[in-house]
């Protein structure tokens, strides 16, 4: 008996570790959007350099995590909500390791924006990041709280940010269409702002998991509900 209480404790303490692995990960993948947004407001190539260096970091993380998934997967042989955890995890570890990617292609843009002229204040970005930054907290706090309610206010945050994207395309075309010599730098901020959108979206796609990892349910490709008034 002792030995079967052991066992479950050892079970209890490996689930409790891919929990807090992907906490963070997340947390990782937050500090490089912010920084990848400040090395822009700041002019701080440095910093971003540091972004893009600090990948590495969330890629060896995110190979580590996923092999112990497979290994609890393949030892432990777990059934109904543990399984539908550990496969959930593997899937949310696979969206935080993206968003790590996108915080490193922004830095990148970052750096040749720095050594041109800026063409325009930087007003959407900031708050693009702000809110996808708080979007990955959420549905990361939703997976901890078993939150489903939250889950979903992710998912409704994404229709902002694809409005504040669009909103960045609109404005930059215009800059475009009046100076030629904005079009280099206003096609640098716009893939600033597309991969901000898709770090949005890979928040959703957490959220839409942790949904799964509550209901059993999958919602993939689901517009989000959203209560009238």
């Amino acid at each position: 008996m002792e030995g079967k209480r052991h066992t479950s404790r050892e079970y209890e303490r490996e689930l409790q570790e891919i929990k807090e692995g992907l906490l963070y990960l997340g947390a990782l993948t937050e500090r490089a959007i912010a920084r990848g947004v400040t090395a822009l407001l700041e002019k701080d190539s440095a910093l971003a350099g540091q972004v893009i260096c600090e990948d590495d970091q969330i890629d060896t993380l995110d190979v580590e995590l996923e092999e112990r998934c497979i290994r609890l997967l393949a030892l432990r042989q777990p059934a109904a909500r543990d399984l539908r955890f550990i496969t959930t995890a593997i899937k949310i570890n696979g969206h935080l390791e993206r968003i790590g990617d996108m915080a490193a292609n922004i830095a990148e843009k970052v750096i040749i924006l720095n050594e041109i002229p800026q063409i325009k204040p930087y007003i959407d970005l900031p708050r693009m990041a702000e809110i996808a930054r708080g979007m990955v907290r959420d549905s990361l706090d939703a997976m901890v709280r078993e939150d489903i309610d939250l889950a979903n206010r992710v998912r409704e945050e994404d229709a902002v940010i694809d409005q504040l994207n669009e909103q960045i395309f609109r404005e930059l075309l215009t800059f475009m269409m009046e100076d030629p010599r904005k079009i280099q730098p206003s096609l640098y901020i716009m893939q600033i702002s597309k991969n901000l959108e898709r770090i949005a979206d890979h928040a959703e796609g957490i959220a839409d998991m942790v949904i799964y990892m509550i209901t059993g349910e999958s919602i993939r490709h689901q517009p989000p509900c959203r209560e009238d008034g």
